[in-house]
């Protein structure tokens, strides 16, 4: 059978008007606030592209080539994809021509980031009351300073999310509703629960405690979200809001 040959309807030139390649910056002709560790500083890793994310894995460049262009060499000639899945540093610092060091340090990145991913997905139980909340927190309760969780919930109880709001004295002054909102409304949440640990081990909540709390649950019944509970977590156990009718 014949073969038809592909045709653009538009007759679209892809090329540059010149046969000039284009320029790319390099890193040390980047404004500073805009180099890639910079901007994670001050804007947070969901501005940078993927590049960018490699570069500050890679922290610095070879005598050959600054960190920004090997990067974005690296997604270029060996693709997102095969990055993710490659765990060999070697096959890696060969195919690429980049050091065995730096190769390293992406295969560790990619692979922390996949047991994390797995451990996260495998192990979201279900929970039902503060006691399931308690012992899914585990790793809080012997906290030196106060952190402050949202323990987001599907409509089966399943939780879908954690998500570290504060580190510090539950206070209304600091902690704002939105922030704990936010991470609901990106995964669509039904419900959620806070939880923060009391390093004292005093676990009779204080009048900020309960005022955030307030302030919370207003906000999300306006939202259509419910806080189903805050609980307090030490050494020593743990305590319910709702259950002790303070919320």
């Amino acid at each position: 059978m014949q073969q038809t040959s592909y045709r653009l309807q538009n007759n679209i030139n892809f090329l540059y008007a010149s046969d000039k390649p284009k320029y790319v910056f390099t890193i040390r002709e980047t404004p500073l606030e805009d180099r890639p560790r910079e901007k994670l500083v001050e804007h947070g890793s969901d501005v940078l592209g993927l590049a960018e994310l490699v570069a500050v894995i890679l922290g610095t460049g070879t005598k050959k080539e600054d960190v920004l262009s090997m990067s974005r060499r690296i997604i270029k000639e060996y693709g997102e994809v095969n990055i993710i899945n490659e765990r060999n540093p070697s096959r890696l610092s060969q195919q690429l021509e980049i050091p065995v060091a730096k190769a390293s340090q992406i295969v560790a990145a990619v692979e922390i980031g996949r047991r994390l991913f797995e451990r996260k997905t495998s192990i979201m139980p279900s929970v039902r009351n503060a006691q399931d909340i308690y012992e899914f927190t585990q790793s809080m309760h012997n906290l030196p300073k106060e952190h402050l969780k949202g323990i987001y919930l599907n409509g089966q109880y399943r939780i879908i999310h954690e998500e570290l709001i504060s580190v510090g004295t539950v206070d209304a002054s600091i902690i704002h509703p939105r922030e704990v909102l936010r991470p609901a409304l990106e995964r669509s949440a039904v419900g959620f629960i806070l939880v923060h640990n009391h390093p004292s081990g005093e676990l009779t909540p204080s009048e900020h405690d309960i005022q955030v709390t307030l302030q919370i649950k207003e906000a999300g019944k306006i939202m259509g979200i419910e806080l189903l509970d805050h609980v307090i977590v030490s050494e020593n156990g743990f305590i319910s809001m709702s259950d002790e009718n303070l919320i």
